[in-house]
């Protein structure tokens, strides 16, 4: 773990954070900085194909590099959906249910209550997809509730620099599940409404056939904002609640005092962010209910 000093706990700026694993001094900045950054892989213009070693090496290897965490802690965690849910329909027993497949039962009634009051169309992959977003994107934003300095920490021991656990707190993430999202809405928009039904939607609303570019304008403003905005609030929440975790964590090096005071607020964010995360889960998947909704209606 980091173990900091400061010649003056008043102040962030002034607190020192010694990595251990390197044994190179940090300020606080460098820090915050080097739990904010993802361990990345990709074509450096002079080291080549390579795992990047500082955030100015990440930003040069351009928009092709892969985050490996965000990767590995997003596959991992879908992984680990499978096989809870896969287990309990293999032991689902209609006499003596127990605690398991009582909870896991009642997460598929609570979806399956949304989406019967948010879905009036019809469509068998409607529920699968929205148990599957809501359950996925609960446990990625359950990882901010892991203290910032474990995994990180375990990560150095086996020569890995960097490790960012909350896969939600990269946007790539958060945008690929949306426009994931978008490219199924499109995709039943024309299925169901046909080519012309939809173009049709997209130029006769809501001024009529005389205003068709205006109409148009409007039309795909309101459209292409809804992937931007549907990733960019489960970003930004986790985000936000992650570095609040980070800043925390550096009352722990300066002092007794305000170490007791990071245990009490780390305690005290941890029980509010179970509302973000919670919360977070269940917007992203009744937004892609109410999509699917909307393009299953003809206007």
């Amino acid at each position: 773990m980091p173990v900091c000093e400061s010649d003056d706990t008043e102040h962030f700026a002034d607190i020192k954070v010694y990595d251990m694993a390197s044994n190179g001094e940090l300020t606080a900045s460098g820090y915050i900085k080097h739990h904010l950054q993802n361990l990345t892989f990709g074509n450096h213009p002079e080291n080549g194909w390579s795992i990047a070693h500082s955030a100015q090496e990440a930003s040069e290897m351009g928009f092709m590099a892969i985050h490996l965490d965000s990767m590995f802690w997003s596959i991992a965690l879908g992984v680990l959906f499978l096989l809870v849910f896969g287990a309990a329909a293999s032991r689902v027993t209609s006499g003596n249910p127990g605690k398991f497949q009582n909870f896991i039962e009642w997460v598929v009634d609570f979806i399956d209550d949304n989406v019967r009051g948010s879905f009036s169309g019809k469509n068998d992959l409607i529920a699968p997809l929205a148990l599957t977003l809501f359950v996925w994107i609960l446990l990625m934003n359950l990882m901010d509730l892991v203290p910032v300095d474990w995994i990180p920490e375990a990560a150095k021991l086996i020569g890995i620099e960097y490790m960012k656990v909350v896969p939600t707190t990269d946007p790539n993430i958060t945008f690929a599940m949306a426009l994931s999202v978008f490219v199924l809405m499109i995709f039943f928009n024309i299925k169901n409404k046909g080519v012309g039904g939809f173009v049709g939607e997209l130029t006769l609303q809501p001024f009529g056939k005389w205003m068709i570019p205006v109409n148009f304008f409007l039309e795909m403003i309101g459209l292409l904002a809804k992937p931007l905005s549907h990733s960019l609030r489960l970003f930004g929440n986790l985000y936000a609640g992650e570095m609040i975790f980070i800043l925390i964590a550096l009352l722990y090096g300066s002092g007794i005092v305000l170490a007791v005071l990071g245990g009490v607020l780390q305690w005290a964010w941890a029980v509010f962010h179970v509302l973000i995360v919670l919360l977070q889960a269940f917007i992203f998947m009744v937004l892609t209910i109410v999509y699917m909704d909307m393009a299953h209606h003809k206007h």
